[in-house]
């Protein structure tokens, strides 16, 4: 059996042919996008694609153009969020047009994809013993088609809101080497830390700028008088972001009516803008 070293050439594959061929397109796509920005965790349960939502209508409120690929493409919860779901995604001659929220922003989704609510992502493979093995390398091919397939049109800010995982920067960095920097979403819980600091790690070893950490459920406001008290007893935000050297972003305290907003798919900052929770998204 011959050896990859033993083989002149790529086959007639032109693999590095296509390759580029993609990077080209993707390039050419997002050259009208100014910044492009992953909201990342690491771990799971922080409410990062709830912030993920309500910064991307706080940016288009403030008259900013704005996109949002939800990159979680086994877990898409954007849609629902944002109040698009149903709407069905229309292929012009420019590319696929993603669904737009009544803010303008620019949303595409696995969710418009799948069949039913109960339909979970698979992957086509003679086994499945095969679609686990290349399940990685499929999810990244996935994301750079909807990144390159969508007609994203002239934006400030796109947004991609990544799945847990400390691994998930890294490929989305390999992805779009012109990534402009990562958010990076906690909670005030030792456990959460403990995965942040791998995510700031992670970040650093793909040079990916880290623009800074938010704090998400820093206490819990209370409905009715609209005091905020102690939701965990953890260690706080911004004494992490000192440690890792990284800016601190600010603190966003629980509000129920964050994820009542989100099952309605209203956003928050617009359904409770004064709100105490959506004054420090907005600011």
């Amino acid at each position: 059996m011959k050896k990859y070293k033993d083989i002149l050439g790529d086959g007639g594959s032109n693999i590095v042919g296509q390759v580029e061929e993609q990077q080209s397109r993707l390039k050419a796509r997002l050259s009208r996008v100014r910044h492009t920005v992953a909201v990342v965790s690491g771990k799971g349960g922080v409410g990062k694609s709830a912030m993920t939502a309500n910064l991307a209508v706080a940016f288009a409120r403030q008259g900013y153009g704005v996109g949002v690929l939800d990159a979680d493409l086994n877990g898409p919860s954007l849609a629902k969020m944002l109040g698009v779901r149903g709407q069905q995604l229309q292929v012009t001659e420019a590319g696929v047009a993603p669904a737009v929220t009544g803010e303008g922003l620019r949303v595409m989704s696995m969710d418009f994809l799948l069949p039913s609510d109960a339909s979970p992502l698979t992957w086509d493979a003679p086994t499945q013993a095969e679609a686990h093995t290349w399940r990685g390398s499929m999810e990244a091919s996935a994301l750079r088609e909807f990144l390159t397939d969508t007609d994203w049109g002239t934006l400030d800010l796109l947004l991609l809101d990544l799945p847990p995982g400390t691994d998930r920067l890294p490929t989305v960095a390999g992805i779009l080497p012109g990534l402009s920097g990562a958010v990076i979403v906690t909670i005030p819980s030792e456990v959460s830390h403990l995965v942040v600091k791998k995510s700031v790690t992670a970040a650093r070893e793909a040079k990916v700028p880290i623009l800074g950490l938010v704090e998400n459920m820093a206490g819990y406001v209370c409905a009715r008088c609209g005091s905020v008290g102690d939701l965990f007893h953890g260690p706080g935000g911004e004494a992490l972001a000192a440690e890792v050297a990284i800016p601190f972003l600010g603190a966003v305290p629980f509000d129920p009516r964050l994820a009542h907003a989100g099952d309605r798919g209203v956003p928050f900052v617009a359904a409770e803008p004064n709100s105490p929770a959506a004054r420090s998204l907005l600011e």
